[in-house]
């Protein structure tokens, strides 16, 4: 102990020499806030300068009160005793099930607005009966894609600005493709099929391949294919003049790069050399040129190109991630097509991507400028014709004579 403290302080004994107790400071019991207690409000349990060893004795002469103690901490709400301070505000928003109760509520809302817009867009497909049964088959899922010259839904204000002309009856594909995707997941194949092929056409003898839609509508033209080709074919789709130039228009433009000026005012196209993004007008008279050196067998390839362009743009990061351009291409997409019965958006959406980057090609010729009593035809080269499509009804890689490609040629 120290010597500052009197010997005895903490008893009751008294001096030897029989002076009288030696008087005990004072220690208060804690009082809660705002209690009364003994003595003034402020009284504390030290007061330095305050006679003995500095001990105020507030409530009388209690020897056994034990030492006051430090005022206590009080909360916000000035209560007695330590409070744990309130958390703010964005720390309540932090708490785990409040985060997972929003992300259910966004995740809920996706789903509803997803399927709303996925019934929204299959209402619009335009759907007819064109399939026909095969006695054979063969491996992978094959889809007859069309382009006709339907002026359907166009003013003749339109007309006159696509140079279409006028009082033009009855349709015409100028545009036939074959999409063969594998089973086995390697790259699907786009084949053009000339209009002018020279082919029998069932129930009218050997005629242009064109000249089977113009008879019969895409279902003899379909029937046609499967049967020159030897591949079961699985879906149909569709699109005339206005659907295209409404597509293109839909997804903001399609970017082609050329090497030379197209100029065709028999189309009226007129597009310098260089990348440049085409609008609707631009892309019809893109695909419907045939001022080439070799004609119909340039403008496939124009074709192949518009389409993996048009097909790249609405599934790419950037369209697909945006609702204000997704919505608004597929809408006038499935406005603009036509497919068969069992196609659905689901199928619409696979062909889509297999579309972005196929192998792409023509159909073997032997002949492009055949006389035959129908006109000038093309004659396919029968025998890498039966090797070409044998090859991809077994999903077997084309050989690599066969494939042609796609480029870009300047108009003549």
């Amino acid at each position: 102990m120290s010597d500052d403290w009197p010997r005895g302080w903490y008893s009751d004994e008294q001096d030897q020499g029989g002076a009288r107790p030696r008087q005990q400071p004072s220690f208060t019991p804690q009082q809660a806030p705002g209690s009364p207690r003994a003595g003034s409000p402020r009284d504390g349990w030290y007061a330095p300068g305050s006679g003995g060893a500095g001990f105020r004795n507030a409530a009388g002469p209690d020897r056994n009160a034990r030492p006051s103690q430090p005022p206590p901490r009080s909360g916000a709400g000035g209560g007695g005793g330590y409070r744990v301070p309130r958390r703010s505000g964005w720390r309540r928003w932090l708490r785990p099930r409040r985060i997972l109760a929003i992300l259910a509520g966004l995740v809920a809302l996706i789903v509803v607005v997803a399927v709303a817009v996925y019934f929204s867009v299959s209402s619009k497909l335009t759907k007819v009966d064109v399939l026909t049964p095969a006695s054979f088959t063969s491996a992978g899922t094959n889809w007859v894609i069309t382009g006709s010259d339907s002026r359907a839904g166009l003013s003749k204000k339109e007309e006159n600005q696509l140079a279409l002309g006028h009082d033009i009856s009855g349709q015409r594909s100028d545009t036939i493709l074959l999409l063969h995707v594998p089973a086995n997941g390697t790259r699907p194949t786009l084949v053009s099929l000339p209009r002018d092929s020279y082919v029998p056409i069932p129930g009218h003898g050997y005629n242009k391949l064109n000249a089977a839609y113009a008879f019969g509508g895409p279902k003899l033209l379909v029937q046609t294919i499967q049967n020159v080709t030897g591949l079961v074919v699985n879906h149909y789709m569709g699109i005339g003049f206005g659907g295209l130039v409404s597509v293109v228009n839909d997804v903001g433009g399609v970017q082609v790069c050329l090497k030379a000026p197209m100029k065709d005012p028999k189309a009226g196209l007129n597009l310098k050399a260089g990348c440049q993004t085409l609008n609707g007008d631009q892309a019809l008279g893109f695909v419907r040129t045939r001022n080439f050196a070799v004609g119909d067998l340039q403008r496939e390839q124009d074709q192949r190109i518009l389409i993996k362009g048009i097909l790249n743009k609405m599934t790419s990061a950037g369209t697909l991630a945006n609702p204000f351009a997704v919505i608004p291409a597929a809408n006038g997409a499935a406005s603009a097509i036509t497919i068969d019965q069992g196609t659905g958006l689901t199928q619409l959406i696979s062909v889509a991507f297999a579309l972005r980057n196929p192998v792409t090609t023509t159909v073997p010729i032997a002949n492009p400028g055949l006389s035959t009593p129908v006109g000038s035809a093309v004659e396919w080269n029968r025998t890498e014709a039966r090797q070409f499509f044998n090859d991809l009804g077994h999903d077997q890689a084309l050989p690599k004579g066969l494939i042609t490609g796609s480029s870009v040629q300047g108009t003549a």
